[in-house]
């Protein structure tokens, strides 16, 4: 099946790297136009690399390569001003990927500073808040049926150790996607979530992640993971690929989910069951 998002317009966040670019290549292999966005900065509590100009400039050729036309914008999803000019110069968008956030390096609740609390907050759950009011108007105002998907997390649907800033936000998200999928039902616009488990980008492949799976060694490499990464998930497979959650998030977007709203998607390896 090819063209399931054929005529479609569709807006992503954090689109520089990771999943943001991989739903980026999907809906434009599947025929969507792309609107991309992302701050491309670092964040001091999270210890792996955001994205870069260069980046999104490669996830937008990998788009464009696909067929799809694409405009690319530097914007915090923080700031519901930035957000709302992105709208307005992208114009209407029938898909959303509310899709940007970051992970800290995990501690125990009490040791979380204010500055990476509310930094988690901020870009986790208030972002997708922002992202997802500058869209609503303007998809209300069209008519037409709209799909918006926000990406959560396991950690939105149960605790964690040394992940309480982190699932917090996620379990935030989870309550605002239910309330805005109430909202934008009688408006035929459908708001659902993601809940990937560990995935394969730069926020498990870095050496803080190592360090934790693996404290027993100096110098712990990806491969030493595995077996750690394994004891999150029923099936014996440490994580997903990028790709995994974008065949998910496609799903959301097209019109083959067209009665589908308010849920929460686990796409975890089995991890929910633990």
């Amino acid at each position: 099946m090819t063209g399931r998002v054929a005529g479609k317009r569709a807006l992503v966040t954090g689109a520089a790297l990771g999943q943001g670019r991989a739903h980026a290549v999907r809906l434009a292999e599947e025929g969507a136009d792309l609107v991309l966005v992302d701050l491309l900065t670092d964040y001091p509590d999270v210890p792996y690399p955001m994205g870069t100009a260069a980046d999104l400039e490669e996830t937008v050729a990998l788009a464009e390569k696909a067929g799809a036309r694409v405009t690319s914008h530097v914007a915090d999803v923080r700031d519901r001003a930035a957000m709302d000019r992105v709208v307005d110069e992208a114009g209407p968008v029938d898909v959303v990927v509310a899709n940007a956030g970051i992970c800290p390096a995990g501690t125990p609740f009490w040791e979380v500073s204010e500055r990476q609390w509310q930094a988690v907050m901020d870009v986790n759950a208030k972002g997708v808040w922002t992202t997802v009011s500058a869209v609503a108007p303007r998809m209300i105002e069209a008519g037409t049926r709209g799909s918006i998907v926000v990406t959560a997390s396991v950690l939105g649907l149960k605790g964690s150790r040394n992940m309480a800033d982190y699932a917090a936000s996620k379990h935030a998200v989870v309550g605002l996607m239910r309330s805005m999928a109430l909202d934008l039902a009688p408006h035929m616009i459908r708001v659902n979530a993601l809940c990937p488990n560990s995935v394969d980008t730069n926020m498990i492949n870095n050496e803080t992640i190592f360090q934790r799976f693996r404290p027993d060694l100096e110098n712990p490499r990806r491969e030493d993971t595995v077996e750690g990464f394994k004891s999150l998930t029923v099936m014996p497979v440490p994580w997903l690929e990028p790709v995994d959650i974008a065949n998910a998030m496609l799903w959301l977007a097209s019109d083959e989910s067209r009665y589908v709203t308010g849920v929460t998607l686990p796409v975890d390896l089995g991890g929910c069951l633990k």
